[in-house]
């Protein structure tokens, strides 16, 4: 069930964020209570540009890089998620282009979360100074409820890739060329070779 769900949110962004606007938007009414919900609509709306182009940029970059479709890219993603390499070989380079580029956008993570982490105990410290104590509970459980997934489930993600980069490098994508040459009941080669004389031309 969660991971159709999951197949259901990569398939259809928009489904993202619509629900990250209504959970962002509950979240900001709870803490803030009284406020108008048409505003704080809005202003979820506007926070919330820069994210989803952001994230439509990079879904449109992995689809060109790895050559898939909408459709098959979100069947890599399930297939990464299980641990499961492709069988094709086509697909198992657009699952290694897809890894590489993953892995190459995580390089600087540790530097990412010491900022994530200064950035919402700064947000906390300013709340607790300039708000209640409503406001500051909320701010805080809301900074440690992001650190925590951003910590675990980073570091989860940042496995799966590392693993299937292990199984792809020891998945062989094509034959051995030589091997039709040696295999049983392959054409002998005629011609010059060591030791024997190669035929003129009269």
């Amino acid at each position: 069930m969660l991971e159709k769900f999951s197949d259901t949110l990569a398939r259809h962004l928009w489904l993202q964020f619509v629900l990250s606007w209504l959970a962002t938007t509950a979240l900001v009414l709870l803490i803030y209570p009284g406020r108008s919900l048409p505003a704080v609509l809005a202003r979820v709306a506007a926070g919330c540009v820069g994210a989803v182009w952001f994230t439509l940029r990079i879904r449109s970059r992995e689809k060109r890089a790895t050559g898939s479709s909408t459709d098959g890219l979100v069947t890599l993603e399930a297939q990464l998620r299980r641990g499961e390499v492709p069988t094709d070989p086509e697909r198992r380079e657009a699952m290694r282009e897809l890894v590489d580029r993953r892995l190459h956008r995580t390089r600087h993570r540790g530097a990412a979360l010491v900022f994530l982490f200064l950035l919402f105990g700064g947000v906390a410290v300013l709340t607790a100074l300039t708000a209640g104590p409503r406001q500051t509970i909320g701010v805080g459980l809301l900074a440690v409820a992001f650190l925590t997934w951003a910590v675990i489930g980073g570091g989860r993600g940042r496995q799966r890739l590392l693993r299937m980069r292990e199984l792809l490098a020891s998945a062989p994508d094509h034959t051995d060329p030589d091997h039709s040459a040696t295999s049983p009941g392959a054409p002998a080669t005629h011609g010059a070779g060591p030791g024997r004389p190669e035929r003129q031309p009269r």
